[in-house]
């Protein structure tokens, strides 16, 4: 077995053999955590025990437990069964601790209820050769194992496994070829709602020195919505939601509670407001603790400034869930009616979208307030807030639209995921189709390019925000950098503050 073909390198807990693939050295299935079961079911994570001679890191470890039938893809290549959950991969040029490249770390979105850095639609070897340094991937706990408020058990257990997952990124990254000094976090949806906490959180501090937010999602939990959730959650197994009751069940059985709760959320409209509306019953608690406060609070208050920040949005976020509820084509004005009312920002909602939006049928003004309340507002006003207290962010939207359905999906959630990676696995199959379009592939060379540098010199290729001019990069045919093309909708949120999210009703 040639050291050429099959790279090794040594980690803190022992050493581990790659692969070569496509110039890069690839090391998969890597743990920087124990397996989170046993005692250490629900608790924080706990530094993964060394190992004696080499071991070998070609596969993906086992993806951690979620429900089966929103799981996006196949994995590339075999995937071992087992409760090694919280696992890292590398693809680096070269594993030479010499070279100390610029290190990149990607955090999954899947509404914190699915999400596997197996995903093929996550491959970072294009990302790694284009751009010339080092990309990291991670699992983190999702669902009820990572983010269900449990009695004897800390909040936000899958932030905490990424804040691991970046401490074992500084204390091993200089054996695969990466500058520890040197990181970006990225990550779409939830994984950018997630970088938005590891922002604030002070554990997390001094772990990275970029950031790149796609699609930032506006929702976090207060205490008590989220302990009224979990009681649901734990009911449903006919259970109390403390470690007790909840340790017994197989982590794999776990998930049934969450698919049958999500589908009758509605009925918890009167206790948790907006949220019962949504597709997910997991967010990021804020807790006094793990997590202070909200994300545009901290960075408000000045505890991300050191940090450089990319922030951004797609134009049609919430046309992708229209598409995946079946509502493409079917809202009408009562339905329209019902989400201005719930989801909108100023005392009378209705009436300001219309008069913001004169020309928009029902179902764009349904599907523009949807947008705004998960995705868009909260993506720019994070960019304010970090802004706001001396930082520096740079802002784009995206408004190319996706090729499927005739255009019909138009820049919706999730089409930023393929241009990023630049591959055509998992969400670039569903949204671009198997055979990229020239201005995709011109797209999404734009995407590497900006994303890579930024992580190299701290320049996207254009200039940072700020609220006089309000520039911001338009991913397009033809990239523009322009005034904030949602000029409409921001004025209307730009007196909302971003809460947690209350228990409605006792």
């Amino acid at each position: 077995m040639s050291e050429s073909e099959f790279p090794q390198t040594r980690t803190t807990a022992g050493a581990v053999r790659g692969r070569r693939e496509g110039g890069l050295a690839v090391f998969r299935g890597i743990p920087y955590a124990q397996p989170p079961v046993g005692p250490a079911r629900f608790a924080a994570p706990r530094p993964a025990d060394r190992w004696d001679g080499v071991r070998e890191a070609l596969s993906f470890g086992p993806p951690p437990p979620q429900e089966a039938a929103f799981t996006d893809g196949a994995p590339a290549g075999p995937v071992p069964a087992g409760d090694d959950w919280l696992t890292v991969n590398v693809w680096t040029p070269e594993a030479d601790p010499a070279a100390l490249r610029p290190v990149m770390v990607w955090i999954y979105g899947g509404a914190y209820k699915i999400g596997s850095a197996a995903d093929p639609g996550y491959d970072a070897g294009r990302l790694a050769r284009d751009g010339d340094l080092v990309v990291v991937t991670l699992n983190y706990r999702v669902g009820m194992e990572g983010f269900a408020a449990i009695e004897g058990a800390p909040a936000n257990r899958g932030l905490l496994d990424q804040v691991a997952a970046l401490e074992w990124v500084r204390e091993n990254i200089t054996a695969f070829g990466g500058d520890p000094g040197r990181v970006t976090v990225f990550g779409e949806s939830a994984g950018a709602g997630s970088i938005a906490a590891l922002l604030a959180m002070p554990r997390a501090r001094g772990l990275f020195g970029r950031a790149i937010a796609q699609s930032v999602p506006g929702t976090y939990f207060s205490d008590a919505l989220a302990a009224d959730i979990g009681e649901a959650l734990a009911g449903e197994l006919g259970l109390r939601p403390t470690v007790a009751d909840l340790s017994g069940v197989d982590p794999r059985k776990l998930p049934e509670a969450s698919v049958a709760l999500s589908a009758r959320m509605r009925e918890y409209a009167h206790r948790w407001g907006a949220v019962a509306l949504t597709p997910t019953p997991f967010s990021p608690v804020v807790d006094g603790d793990v997590l202070p406060v909200t994300p545009w609070e901290a960075l408000a208050a000045g505890a991300a400034r050191d940090v450089e920040l990319i922030a951004g949005h797609n134009r049609d976020e919430y046309r992708l869930f229209l598409m995946m509820g079946g509502l493409l084509g079917r809202v009408d004005d009562a339905m329209a009616a019902q989400a201005l009312a719930t989801f909108g920002p100023v005392p009378d909602p209705g009436s300001a979208y219309r008069a913001a939006y004169p020309d928009a049928s029902a179902e764009r003004l349904f599907e523009l307030v949807h947008s705004d309340w998960l995705f868009r507002m909260p993506t720019v006003r994070l960019a304010e807030a970090h802004i706001a207290a001396g930082g520096r962010a740079h802002l784009y939207e995206l408004t190319w639209s996706a090729p499927v359905n005739g255009g019909a999906l138009g820049a919706c959630h999730g089409l930023d995921v393929p241009l990023t990676f630049g591959v055509r696995g998992g969400l670039g199959a569903l949204l671009i189709g198997p055979e990229p379009p020239a201005d995709a592939e011109s797209l999404s060379a734009r995407f590497r390019t900006s994303w890579t540098s930024f992580a190299t010199t701290g320049d996207p290729g254009w200039a940072a925000y700020d609220t006089d001019r309000r520039l911001v990069q338009v991913l397009d045919v033809e990239p523009t950098v322009a005034a904030y093309p949602e000029e409409a909708s921001r004025r209307l949120w730009e007196r909302h503050t971003f809460a947690a999210l209350p228990l409605t009703a006792a």
